[in-house]
């Protein structure tokens, strides 16, 4: 495997995966809620979801998702459904009481494990992601070299781009904090998050695999 297509690959991942989405969503919720420092343990839910996603394709099981309707059909409505419980929750929050001070309180108390779950869940809930890599790992493996080495640093390189992308989110959720403090302001924001993992959750469940 040449370095040019080491380097068009994790440009193509780098910018499929930084695509706003679900998964991007809830990393700028986290970082508005909790801080970037502590977005990194969600960041690590969203990287295993997409480890193993990347693996499954390698080993050929993308492959047998895309010959099999129901497996398709299982995933994608257990990603819709939860994505859509997330939404609620949000609408939910949004008619709390707000203080003119953003706390953890508020927010929610601090679960490392609750932040893992739900990276993982929302990113492993998509099962386009695995027919993508299905899909593009084949034109950057070269069948005349062990595939194996290729394999892990095509894995490797989508692990890498999906952390990086989740940090981006979650420092310019940080950032945004001091907006999503504001009672008024932060009721809104939490409205519109929640509409649009309602929305993402529908659209998912309206999908279909090509």
């Amino acid at each position: 495997m040449s370095l040019e297509l080491i380097l068009i690959f994790s440009l193509t991942v780098f910018v499929t995966s930084i695509i706003p989405g679900p998964s991007m969503l809830l990393a700028l919720t986290h970082g508005m809620q909790y801080g970037a420092k502590k977005t990194i343990i969600s960041a690590l839910g969203n990287v295993t979801a997409t480890f193993i996603q990347a693996l499954i394709s390698v080993v050929g099981l993308g492959a047998l998702l895309v010959a099999s309707e129901t497996a398709f059909e299982v995933i994608k409505w257990f990603g819709a459904g939860y994505l859509f419980y997330m939404g609620v929750g949000m609408l939910r929050a949004s008619r709390e009481s707000h203080t003119n001070k953003l706390d953890n309180k508020k927010a929610g108390p601090f679960s490392p494990l609750r932040m893992f779950m739900q990276s993982f869940i929302v990113t492993a809930g998509n099962p386009k992601a695995i027919i993508f890599f299905g899909a593009v790992f084949p034109q950057f493996i070269d069948s005349t070299m062990p595939i194996v080495p290729q394999a892990a640093i095509l894995v490797s390189i989508c692990g890498l781009s999906a952390f990086c992308c989740y940090m981006i989110y979650g420092m310019g959720g940080e950032k945004a904090s001091f907006i999503f403090s504001s009672s008024s302001v932060g009721k809104y924001i939490k409205r519109v998050i929640g509409s649009t993992f309602i929305g993402s959750g529908v659209a998912l469940a309206l999908s279909a695999k090509s």
